[in-house]
């Protein structure tokens, strides 16, 4: 069959492209690449990207009939979905962990000099650093992983905090110098995962990437995306999420933090994987009880 594969054109996005064309080539497929630019790839380098930024122009070609599937990074995809759209897979989820890459010799956020400066894009990513350490400086930098880096290597920050896979699928494993505790940095809800979106009335399209679907990834992000859903402030929100499979039995951590990491909250459950219908709406319930809304989202009490 032949199928229109929608990517973005940083090196990153067209890496993970090529793992599903690799895929689905091998399923017998004959696969295109066709690059989409999103409000994402023409930004600034400071300038701070809105929820859907790397995913909006994808779906719209979708929707058109440019392409016949899209691949994006999970915690990126909008939790308010396109109707008319659907995710036919969740490939094998890499680690989901979040890095620390350091210019200053630390091997952990414990071990960065006081007052160091943190470079991150993720409002998450800095609640949680400020959480942690107070006295760190963290900054907002913007610009795709190479970017960041050479700003890194430049010196104009001490440190940088991005995606483990991420990193992995660019071959630039060896920078990072610590992989996060999940407790400490509790990665975005789909972190490390891949959504290949498609059409929901193209039933030969969603029958030759169905393939490719992980069911455990899929317990695993859909329940992460449930707490955040649930919970309400959408991907740019400081809430992290991970749902991990031990055998039969699943763990669930959800996490949030005030911008300025003065306040922190958590929610835990284990359980049977079959069981997990009510889990999200419960973890998240438990968050808004502790004033992750009022704490985190700014609402005002009624």
């Amino acid at each position: 069959m032949r199928l229109r594969l929608g990517t973005r054109g940083s090196l990153l996005a067209r890496a993970q492209s090529g793992l599903i064309a690799a895929e689905l080539e091998r399923a017998g497929h004959d696969v295109s690449l066709v690059p989409i630019v999103t409000d994402g790839d023409v930004r600034l380098p400071d300038t701070a990207w809105g929820e859907g930024a790397f995913v909006g122009a994808l779906e719209t070609a979708l929707l058109r009939g440019d392409v016949d599937l899209a691949v994006h990074s999970a915690k990126d995809v909008p939790i308010e979905a396109e109707v008319e759209l659907v995710i036919g897979a969740y490939p094998p989820r890499a680690d989901p962990r979040d890095a620390l890459v350091s210019g200053r010799g630390a091997t952990s956020i414990t071990t960065l000099p006081l007052g160091a400066t943190v470079g991150t894009d993720s409002p998450r990513r800095a609640a949680f650093l400020r959480a942690a350490r107070p006295d760190l400086q963290v900054r907002p930098l913007h610009g795709n992983v190479d970017t960041r880096l050479r700003r890194l290597d430049s010196g104009e920050v001490d440190a940088l905090i991005l995606a483990v896979a991420g990193l992995a699928r660019l071959g630039r494993g060896e920078r990072i110098a610590a992989l996060l505790d999940t407790e400490q940095m509790t990665p975005a809800p789909g972190q490390g995962a891949l959504a290949v979106q498609v059409r929901a009335d193209d039933e030969a399209v969603r029958r030759a990437v169905a393939a490719l679907d992980d069911a455990a990834t899929r317990l695993c992000v859909e329940l992460e995306r449930g707490v955040l859903e649930a919970a309400g402030g959408g991907c740019r929100a400081p809430l992290g999420a991970l749902a991990s499979l031990h055998g039969a039995d699943l763990r669930v951590l959800a996490v949030a933090a005030s911008s300025d990491g003065s306040r922190r909250m958590t929610s835990r459950w284990s359980g049977a994987s079959h069981e997990t219908g009510m889990v999200a709406t419960r973890m998240a319930a438990e968050l808004i009880a502790a004033g992750y809304r009022e704490q985190v989202l700014a609402v005002p009490v009624s």
